[in-house]
């Protein structure tokens, strides 16, 4: 591996959870805590090899609308207990947690430990974690335009700098890889504006699957391509 062409910010398409679960006979909320098993284990991985951001798919706005009440309730209270089995260890060995979407539309609890995360203080940050919930790339968009046009920014003056300053990533840094697990090869809505010129690895491996070996099989992938961003 070449250390010297790491990707700086890699998403994740974290697919295949339920599968998973149904392929061993397990309820689904069963290969949604695997996943979350992974999900920390993939972000160690990560900060081991000088990744500085990971984002995540955890939640799609269309998954709260479309899912069965009873698995989307299952995922809140997974989050609910990964805050302090999981997410607390992060933070405290160095991991800033953010979040991309509609924060409002979450449940009480779920908004709580959201303002508890975003005021924890992260000393000697290692890695950043953005975890995309309440999440959908057309959304963020139009919700960029109505903030414009809400500050009555000149038509002639829009450009991708501005647009760009209106999305949840404002300051950071576009994805350069893209990982999607669980054999589908497509966007589901992540990160519209922000892949227009990421690589993309679709690979067949469940997320609960998906290790640090499977990290670094992805990164020694995306240092075969040559990017040109449009050149």
């Amino acid at each position: 591996m070449d250390k010297q062409s790491i990707p700086q910010h890699i998403a994740i398409i974290m697919d295949g959870n339920r599968r998973w679960a149904r392929k061993r006979g397990l309820p689904d909320i069963k290969g949604h805590e695997k996943g979350a098993e992974t999900l920390e284990e993939v972000v160690d991985a990560a900060e081991k090899l000088g990744i500085k951001t990971i984002t995540v798919y955890a939640l799609s706005t269309e998954n709260i609308k479309e899912r069965a009440k009873r698995e989307v309730l299952g995922l809140f209270n997974l989050m609910r207990t990964g805050y302090h089995t999981r997410l607390k260890k992060m933070m405290q060995k160095g991991v800033r947690v953010t979040f991309l979407g509609e924060v409002q539309g979450m449940p009480g609890t779920i908004k709580r430990i959201i303002n508890l995360i975003r005021k924890t203080y992260i000393k000697n940050e290692s890695i950043k974690l953005n975890i995309a919930l309440n999440y959908g790339g057309k959304k963020e968009l139009i919700e960029a335009i109505k903030d414009i046009v809400k500050e009555g920014v000149d038509i002639n003056k829009i450009n991708e700098t501005i647009i760009e300053k209106h999305l949840y990533t404002n300051g950071q840094p576009d994805p350069d890889l893209v990982i999607r697990t669980g054999g589908r090869s497509r966007l589901s809505n992540f990160l519209l504006w922000q892949t227009a010129y990421s690589e993309f690895y679709f690979t067949k491996t469940f997320w609960p699957d998906f290790d640090a070996r499977e990290l670094k099989k992805a990164i020694l992938w995306y240092q075969t391509q040559k990017r040109n961003f449009g050149k």
